[in-house]
């Protein structure tokens, strides 16, 4: 398959979508039971969920197109195909259009990512703290 699909968000992914992560202090480390809501997390199924998916090559666009219309916010790392020009523009058609298709909304993170988003969710291209960023 030509297509990755994590659980865990890639620390470059984190960092682009909130910023750099200040490091903690050893004054300021403090340890954390999490268990008790993952179990809570576990329970419920989502309505939409956040997938995080690494494009290789075009095999991958079918699965793609299956998480948005499923309803999932998909963000596809495409630095992998950025090298051929003609793969790279074919995708990121194939991805408009099945965005347009569900009204959703598509934009770029940085140079190596794209958020695709579902029917009822469009991406707000300003910055928190007023700086207006275009994709």
């Amino acid at each position: 398959m030509s297509i990755y699909v994590g659980d865990c968000m890639p620390m470059k992914i984190k960092e682009l979508l909130f910023g750099p992560m200040p490091k903690p202090s050893v004054d300021e480390y403090a340890e954390l039971d999490l268990s008790q809501y993952e179990e809570v997390m576990e329970e419920e199924p989502a309505e939409t969920y956040i997938r995080v998916a690494e494009l290789n090559n075009l095999d991958g666009i079918p699965d793609l197109k299956s998480e948005i219309y499923d309803g999932n916010i998909v963000i596809v790392d495409i630095s992998l195909i950025k090298r051929d020009r003609i793969v790279l523009e074919r995708a990121l058609r194939d991805l408009r259009d099945v965005v347009s298709d569900v009204h959703g909304d598509i934009a770029g993170l940085g140079e190596d990512l794209v958020i695709t988003t579902p029917t009822g969710i469009k991406i707000d291209r300003s910055r928190i703290g007023g700086r207006t960023v275009a994709y």
